[in-house]
């Protein structure tokens, strides 16, 4: 019997946690990510460009390159979920927890971005207009650190990207 009643307990828990599947989006929040080293992209890059707040070392700047030219993409800069499915009318919580700037900007079509070398580097050769609109890319940029509200209003599929990071995707199923 107190195995019933501990399994009674546990299972309003365990529904929660299963409701809150990131990959559904019901967890409110859309998570920018990479894992950039302070050091070598602040020495190659300028002051700045990585802030992370970890004392931890991350990916140097030459892994990164190493990584981007085998694979056409760093596995650690990334959308977190890659596939969202929400309620139309959604408002999600889109929460940089990189050292670098990224934007979450709803683009027609994946594309390139704002930064040639990158675009090359990951095979991203068109680049996407949206990411072009010096406003569109203002209004979608999020510093490290920092966050932004997203509102789902329009149900079919829709695409956004980093426009610094072209290989940061998501896919967002509005419904």
């Amino acid at each position: 019997m107190p195995h019933v009643r501990a399994t009674l307990v546990l299972l309003p828990a365990l529904l929660l946690v299963t409701a809150c599947d990131s990959s559904t989006g019901a967890s409110g929040v859309v998570r920018l990510q990479d894992n950039c080293d302070p050091a070598t992209f602040n020495a190659t890059l300028g002051a700045g460009a990585c802030q992370h707040a970890s004392s931890g070392t991350g990916l140097t700047f030459t892994a990164f390159n190493a990584e981007l030219t085998a694979n056409h993409s760093v596995a650690a800069w990334k959308i977190v979920p890659t596939n969202l499915d929400v309620s139309e009318g959604a408002q999600l919580a889109v929460v940089n927890n990189g050292g670098e700037t990224h934007t979450y900007t709803e683009v027609e079509e994946f594309g390139g971005g704002v930064v040639p070398t990158l675009n090359q580097a990951s095979g991203n050769t068109t680049v996407a207009p949206e990411c072009l609109d010096a406003a569109t890319f203002d209004e979608s940029t999020v510093r490290s650190g920092q966050s932004k509200t997203e509102t789902f209003d329009e149900r079919g599929t829709e695409k956004y990207q980093c426009c610094i990071h072209p290989w940061m995707r998501q896919t967002v199923t509005i419904r």
